[in-house]
């Protein structure tokens, strides 16, 4: 690799780390300054950090989906501070770092797991994108990372299921944006 492809990787990193990051913020201030407050009056005696429409799962998967492992290292500033807002100064604790790394890490994982069982549904332009297919591996994620997140975490079933719900509808509601958005982009 030369030095002039060195730097523009790292630039397109840099790039994508604060897209990615932006966005999963952006979520992440949604899902809890928007979903939770409706879901608390909805559900007042449900007091939990679980967000029953948990949009940073979308931005995590379809990250992972367009970006592979480049999406855990892009969206790791943006996952830390949001476990900073919600953890304070308990962010650096042992089981919140764990969970920081389980969150940037799992989704990823699928889509190579998925890949190495010879199931590549990475974007391709000669293909249209599979959301099925991409949502399934959504659900895998969600499924590991809420387990591997709540039992590093300490917490109960209740939670478990929770992160598992707000996850999967968080990230079907993404996914009906993107498919809204290329539909009336590709019309245009």
């Amino acid at each position: 690799m030369t030095r002039g492809d060195a730097k523009t990787q790292l630039a397109s990193l840099g790039r994508d780390t604060l897209v990615a990051s932006f966005l999963y913020l952006a979520a992440f201030f949604v899902a809890f300054r928007i979903v939770m407050p409706v879901q608390g009056f909805f559900f007042p005696e449900y007091a939990s950090y679980a967000s029953l429409l948990f949009l940073p799962h979308g931005v995590r998967v379809l990250s992972a989906w367009l970006m592979g492992w480049r999406s855990s290292i892009a969206l790791f500033p943006g996952v830390f501070l949001a476990y900073a807002q919600v953890a304070g100064a308990h962010v650096w604790s042992v089981s919140r770092l764990s969970a920081v790394l389980i969150t940037v890490t799992v989704a990823p994982m699928v889509f190579y797991i998925l890949k190495l069982a010879g199931w590549d549904i990475s974007p391709r332009p000669d293909r249209s994108p599979c959301w099925p297919c991409v949502m399934f591996a959504g659900v895998l994620a969600s499924i590991v990372g809420a387990f591997l997140i709540n039992l590093v975490l300490g917490n109960g079933p209740v939670d478990y299921f929770a992160y598992l719900i707000g996850d999967v509808f968080g990230l079907f509601f993404l996914m009906l944006v993107m498919m809204f958005t290329f539909r009336s982009l590709g019309s245009r």
